[in-house]
């Protein structure tokens, strides 16, 4: 298998697994991370989701040795399983945590874009590498960068293709929080499972609406979210979090 479960408890931790060439994306680890995605998001028992690397990288985007030599219809099907590994990243209606634990590069980088919240290590990079061999950013990575960093360093980044350690990373605003390598995985299961904990059919119903956000004027907008807010006040969560709040205690959500 080159993509990997772990379970613990309501958090599923999905692990790309083939170090030897830094979980870089052949066609059939694409395939398995969307069978997976696509399965852990209607799983009711899953509530928050990790995504990392095994070894000493994240993701080293595209595996170009396996792309040689395709024709165009091939090359299509590659880059829609890619796609289709994103949206699903993207819309999955329940939080998803990257821990960054080494080179996040190329179609990687876009891996580790299109989740909620990310969390790297010290010894974490990052590169826009495309341009390095000439090709365009893929995975849907100017769509995501422009709109996270602004346009200027956004196009800073896909033009000189620059490796960036994780630090400025934090301080552009890419990623979340930057962690020692050797406590990254428990700060990262630990926020994963506070987030398990919470509302999760809130968080899955603000989650499109950032999305929505995105390409939408205010008036459009407004009312998905009031939309979006009677599904959430028809909840269990709600009916429990109201009830704490009256009783002044901590609300005890199940993601109901």
């Amino acid at each position: 298998m080159k993509v990997l479960e772990e379970r613990h408890g309501p958090v599923a931790k999905v692990i790309l697994n083939c170090p030897e060439v830094m979980n870089a994306l052949d066609m059939e680890m694409r395939l398995e991370l969307a069978q997976l995605l696509s399965r852990l998001s209607n799983d009711v028992e899953i509530r928050a989701v990790i995504l990392t690397g095994a070894g000493k990288a994240f993701c080293a985007g595209g595996d170009i040795r396996s792309q040689q030599g395709l024709g165009i219809p091939q090359l299509r099907k590659r880059l829609d399983a890619a796609y289709e590994c994103i949206n699903l990243l993207m819309r999955i209606p329940k939080p998803v945590v990257a821990a960054v634990n080494g080179p996040a590069v190329g179609a990687g980088f876009s891996l580790a874009l299109a989740t909620d919240i990310i969390f790297a290590s010290d010894k974490a990079k990052f590169s826009q590498i495309f341009s390095k061999i000439g090709l365009v950013p893929d995975a849907g990575s100017i769509y995501i960068l422009s709109r996270m960093i602004g346009l200027p360093k956004a196009k800073e980044l896909v033009f000189t293709g620059r490796m960036i350690e994780a630090r400025e990373a934090l301080e552009i605003g890419l990623i979340n929080r930057v962690v020692p390598a050797a406590e990254l995985d428990s700060a990262v299961l630990s926020f994963a499972t506070g987030l398990a904990h919470g509302p999760t059919t809130a968080y899955g119903l603000a989650k499109q609406l950032f999305l929505q956000a995105q390409h939408n004027d205010l008036e459009t907008f407004l009312k998905v979210e009031s939309y979006s807010q009677i599904i959430a006040m028809h909840t269990g969560d709600y009916k429990e979090g109201v009830s704490a709040f009256l009783e002044k205690r901590q609300p005890r959500f199940t993601g109901q």
